[in-house]
């Protein structure tokens, strides 16, 4: 798992990115989630919805399936995050993020830029 959240309170905006560490089972692969999963602060869910992921500089740009939007809970298929974290948890993430996102069948996963 690895996220990202505009505060240390739960009323703040967050994204959280999640996958399995075992290899999609039948049962994942029918139900379509047998891929990356986002997680948003009420719970909106959504699987393979990540199209591209770019870091230009301190700024972290989501950039979403269209389709997921309603199940996310979210009105624009572009969310962007202002990185502020020490160096280590930074480096940590961006040590994540790629593995989480590429988890899984190949077609759901989406263009890393600068990751």
């Amino acid at each position: 798992m690895a996220g990202v959240a505009e505060s240390d309170d739960e009323e703040g905006f967050s994204l959280l990115f999640m996958c399995d560490f075992e290899e999609p089972d039948a049962q994942e692969v029918s139900l379509g989630m047998d891929t990356h999963c986002l997680v948003t602060p009420d719970q909106g869910t959504a699987y393979g919805c990540v199209r591209t992921v770019e870091l230009d500089g301190d700024v972290l740009r989501v950039t979403l399936d269209p389709s997921s939007l309603a199940a996310l809970g979210l009105a624009d298929p572009v969310v962007e995050a202002l990185l502020r974290a020490p160096a280590a948890e930074m480096a940590r993430m961006l040590e994540v993020l790629p593995r989480i996102l590429t988890y899984g069948r190949p077609n759901a996963r989406p263009r890393l830029i600068n990751l």
